[in-house]
């Protein structure tokens, strides 16, 4: 059986395979960084503030009702914004055992992001998902 996470992934992927080359691709994820909700300047914070990113990136976990966490986050970058959009669209409303199952680096080949983005951006994409993975591992033991 198809897990939420890997519908949206293959959504995901469908969406790439629509755009051919990679510069048409990083103008979509722009795009995609452009609509997510900007954050209150009270939650740009240092405790929010993801670490080993070149740029600056925050992001909100919101634990909800049902135990799912809920995630929002910002950066000041342009194409980091839509890498944080993608893993929202990923992570965010999930448990946290689906989160932590997901195998993000599979998920990022089929994306063809692993070999697209520089080992800067790499790094940075990989500590904004440890931090995703610590919250919800946080979230588990609770």
């Amino acid at each position: 059986m198809t897990s939420p996470i890997d519908s949206v992934l293959s959504e995901l992927v469908d969406e790439f395979d629509l755009l051919g080359d990679w510069e048409e691709r990083y103008r979509y994820v722009i795009e995609l960084g452009k609509e997510l909700a900007p954050l209150a300047d009270a939650e740009r914070s240092e405790t929010n503030k993801v670490r080993g990113c070149a740029s600056q990136v925050w992001l909100v976990t919101e634990p909800q009702a049902d135990g799912a966490l809920s995630f929002r986050g910002d950066s000041d970058a342009h194409i980091v914004r839509g890498l944080i959009a993608i893993l929202l669209r990923l992570y965010s409303g999930r448990q946290p055992d689906e989160i932590l199952a997901f195998d993000i680096k599979a998920g990022f080949d089929k994306l063809g992001l692993s070999s697209a983005l520089s080992s800067q951006r790499s790094n940075g994409l990989a500590s904004m998902v440890a931090r995703v993975r610590r919250d919800a591992e946080l979230a588990q033991a609770a």
